[in-house]
Parts: C-alpha cells; sequence; structure tokens
C-alpha cells in the first residue's frame, strides 16, 4: 500500500472494532488526504505518521549531503561504502553556490586529491602484498578483496567531503517529513534542493515499483509533499545562538585538543547551556560546561530563552535539551565520524567541519613511502580551502580532516560502541577512539570501564574482514 494509506488503515485499525481486512477495504473507498489533514496535522497526532514507511534513495549527491540526509535518530539506510569501491573516477560534485572562479579553484584542488587517493591506494596495495602474504587456507579472491579494502581503508583519507555517493534509506513519512524541513532549511545550497526534490518526489508516483498494480502508480505521500515548509525554528535557534555566542562568551583559553575527552555533567542546566553552544562555536564541551556552572541564574535563563524565543507549536524542543550521564567529546576525522554516526541511540551534535585542528594519518601511510603524496594533497587543499566560501570550502575537506563532534549516550551504548568499534576488522582511526572510550571511562569509573571489552589499537588482523 502508499504509505499514507497504509497510515490510515492502521491508525483506522486501531480506532474500531474492525478487523484489518475490514479496515483495508475501508481505506480503498475513503480519501486518506482527509484523514491525515485533520488528525496528523491538525491536531497533531503524530504517531499515526510512523505508520507509513516509503523507501528513497539519493543518487550522485555529496558525501557532505549524505551525512545531513542521513542525521535524523529514527532513521535506517545504507551508504555506498568507501571500503569496497573504487571512487578515483566519480568526479565531485561542486557545491551549487560557487562562483565560475572559485569553481575553477575548487576543481583543481578535488582533482589533487583524487589522484593522490588512486597514487596511495596503488602505493598501499603494492606494500601490503609483500608485508602479508597469502595464508595457505585462504582462497586467492578472498585474500585480494581483503587487501583491496586495506588500501581503500588508507587511500580514502584523501577523499573530498564532495565525493559522490549514493544513500538509501528506509523512513516512517513522520520521519520523512522532519527530514525534508530539516534539509530545506540547511546552509547547504545542494542540501535545500535535495529538500525540495524530496516533496516533488512525494507528490508524485514511486520511480521504481515492484509490480503493475495500480496502487503502486498513485502519489508517494501527497499530504505530506503539502505541509513539508522548511524548519525556520532550527534556522533561527543556529542564528540565534550563534549571535549570542558572539556577543556574551569570553575569548577562549583552552588550547590544548584532546582526542577523547569524557565528562559525567552533574549541572543539568549547565549541561544544556553548554550542548546549545557547542555546535555554534568551536570551543571545547568541557570549557562550555565550566562556564556555564559560573554563570548566575540569570545568565542561564538569558540563554534558554534565546532558545525557545523562535519555537512555534508544532517544533519538537530541540535534543539539546536531552541529558546523558556520558557526554564525550570528540576531535576525530570526518571518516571516523561517518562511521560513528551511524550509531543513534545517542545525541550527537557537531560543530563547523575544518581543517584547523589538522588532518589523521595513520602510520601505514610513512611505511609504505606515501607520505611525500599525502602532504601535498593536503598542501594544496589548505590554500584552495582559504580562497573559498563558507559553508561551500567544506565541499573539499578531505575525510582526514579533524573537527569536533559531541556524543551523549548511556553505558550500554558507550559499551556497544567501544566493543564493536574497536574490533580488528575496524577502521584505524575509529579505532583509536573506540579504544579511548574505554580508558576515558576506566579514569572516572574503574568498575564499570572493566566491563567493556573492548580491543586495543595495537592488535591487529589486517586480512580479516
Amino acid at each position: 500500500m502508499p504509505p499514507e494509506k497504509l497510515a490510515y488503515a492502521l491508525a483506522r485499525y486501531s480506532r474500531s472494532p474492525d478487523s484489518i481486512r475490514d479496515s483495508v477495504a475501508w481505506v480503498r473507498t475513503h480519501d486518506s488526504t482527509k484523514f491525515l489533514e485533520s488528525f496528523y496535522f491538525q491536531y497533531g497526532h503524530a504517531s499515526i505518521a510512523d505508520l507509513g514507511h516509503v523507501t528513497i534513495c539519493f543518487e550522485g549527491v555529496s558525501e557532505i549531503a549524505a551525512t545531513e540526509i542521513e542525521d535524523e535518530q529514527l532513521w535506517d539506510g545504507q551508504a555506498r561504502s568507501s571500503r569496497y569501491q573504487d571512487f578515483s573516477k566519480s568526479g565531485v560534485v561542486v557545491p551549487p553556490e560557487l562562483s565560475a572562479d572559485e569553481r575553477a579553484v575548487y576543481e583543481s584542488a578535488a582533482a589533487t586529491l583524487l589522484q593522490s587517493y588512486t597514487a596511495v591506494q596503488a602505493r598501499m596495495a603494492s606494500y601490503l602484498e609483500t608485508q602479508l602474504p597469502k595464508p595457505d587456507d585462504m582462497k586467492p579472491d578472498a585474500y585480494r578483496r581483503n587487501l583491496a579494502a586495506r588500501a581503500f581503508d588508507v587511500a580514502r583519507y584523501l577523499l573530498p567531503f564532495g565525493i559522490p555517493t549514493g544513500v538509501g534509506q528506509v523512513t516512517s513519512i513522520r520521519t520523512l517529513e522532519k527530514q525534508i524541513r530539516r534539509l530545506k532549511a540547511s546552509e547547504f545550497q545542494e542540501l535545500r534542493e535535495i529538500g525540495h526534490e524530496l516533496t516533488n518526489a512525494c507528490a508524485g508516483a514511486p520511480e521504481c515499483t515492484w509490480d503493475d498494480d495500480a496502487a503502486f502508480r498513485e502519489p508517494l505521500a501527497p499530504t505530506l509533499a503539502r505541509h513539508a515548509e522548511p524548519d525556520e525554528y532550527t534556522k533561527r535557534l543556529r542564528a540565534d545562538l550563534t549571535e549570542w555566542a558572539a556577543h556574551h562568551l569570553p575569548k577562549s583559553p583552552s588550547k590544548d585538543v584532546l582526542p577523547v575527552d569524557l565528562l559525567q555533567p552533574s549541572d543539568v542546566l549547565a549541561d544544556i547551556c553548554a550542548t546549545l553552544l557547542y555546535p555554534v562555536t568551536d570551543r571545547p564541551y568541557r570549557e562550555l560546561y565550566e562556564l556555564a556552572q559560573s554563570w548566575s541564574a540569570v545568565q542561564r535563563k538569558e540563554l534558554l530563552d534565546v532558545a525557545m524565543g523562535p519555537r512555534g507549536r508544532r517544533d519538537e524542543l530541540p535534543r539539546h535539551f536531552r541529558s546523558a550521564p556520558y557526554v564525550f567529546d570528540f576531535v576525530m576525522d570526518i571518516g571516523a565520524y561517518r562511521d560513528l554516526h551511524r550509531h543513534r541511540r545517542c545525541q550527537q551534535f557537531r560543530q563547523f567541519y575544518t581543517n584547523k585542528l589538522g588532518y589523521e594519518r595513520p602510520a601505514v601511510v610513512e611505511q609504505c613511502g606515501a607520505a611525500q603524496t599525502v602532504d601535498r594533497a593536503l598542501s594544496v587543499v589548505d590554500k584552495a580551502i582559504a580562497k573559498l566560501p563558507q559553508p561551500a570550502a567544506q565541499y573539499l575537506l578531505p575525510l582526514a580532516a579533524r573537527s569536533r563532534f559531541l556524543f551523549k549516550m548511556d553505558f550500554a551504548e558507550l559499551e556497544y560502541i567501544s566493543r564493536l568499534r574497536s574490533g580488528v576488522k575496524g577502521h584505524f582511526s575509529y579505532r583509536q577512539v573506540a579504544w579511548g572510550m574505554k580508558q576515558a571511562l576506566e579514569k572516572i569509573d574503574p568498575a564499570l570501564g572493566s566491563l567493556v571489552d573492548a580491543t586495543p589499537p595495537w592488535v591487529e588482523d589486517p586480512l580479516k574482514r
């Protein structure tokens, strides 16, 4: 059934004594649009829209767009893997807001990155072949696949954030509505255009159908298409918090960059204030939290008023207000974030993607003789980024670029991420992060830290997948 009709059928089923067969028969002869208009959009019965699901694929979008598309907690999907596919000939997505001259700077630097990606991948593959002979009990095809995957693990550090990729998702129409509204209010023009394209897709029939049944030729989610306006609250919230931070925060004394910093905030209000400010500044969470602890009740209330000011009747309370016992402030490369971003049983926040915190580089880059190639490429990128406007310049950042990310979670999620992502099958950089999570927990709670069965990064098995 089309998702809106499915939502209508299940909602009616919960509100009548009829069987599901009778409810489906009823929906075939009645207009689901009127029902959704009244109960979902007017009366606010939001759970109704959780009952209809739709599959949507995004093809040829940038990696930066894919990251933002996936930034929903109630989201299921997959993106193209940088471990199993060669991206060297895929070109790049050019930010539509760039001028002709800026585009030339962008494309030239991106081409350097992709050429270097190919060179590093080839050098790494040759190096691994000499270092890791094929075990007698491993089939040649499996051996070649494993070596190629490990070589791509190293080369992917040079992929620009504007590399094209594909994402397939299955979501409820409620999550889809939130996603469309959020994308339409994005700072990135590409994402705003994707949001409008999604609206048009919902208003039309599906592109791909399983059979020729007439039901599959109906509009996908026409009611949603009429109501999915840009999320002005989130847009205003970010702008207002940015302005407030610029006028009220003292000069930052912090110069330390900790890869993994763990806090257990006891002051809930200070935690909320710090979380509100974290995405609109370049400051560590610890600094913001301690600053908020020192504020008077009046100062805290002022910031909360700024956050709540533009909120409308249908706007949810932003996730900044959700607390958790463990707050991790990570400085990690964008590639590692792309992998850890999949863990949705936690609250995640990011600062602007940047090259100001340096680049991640695994030790094997030096060992395989690719250091010069990498250094030259990153130097070209840094010079190009300085000539490009924000936020479009972020498309040129290689996945090696370090940025700040905040993850708030409970112990169960901490244990799961640390155990899973530290395994020998994982990528170099997020293994370091996952191991750092266990070490940080052991410092503040040795008993719970000892329960985390994480694998140290020096334990390796490169041929295991």
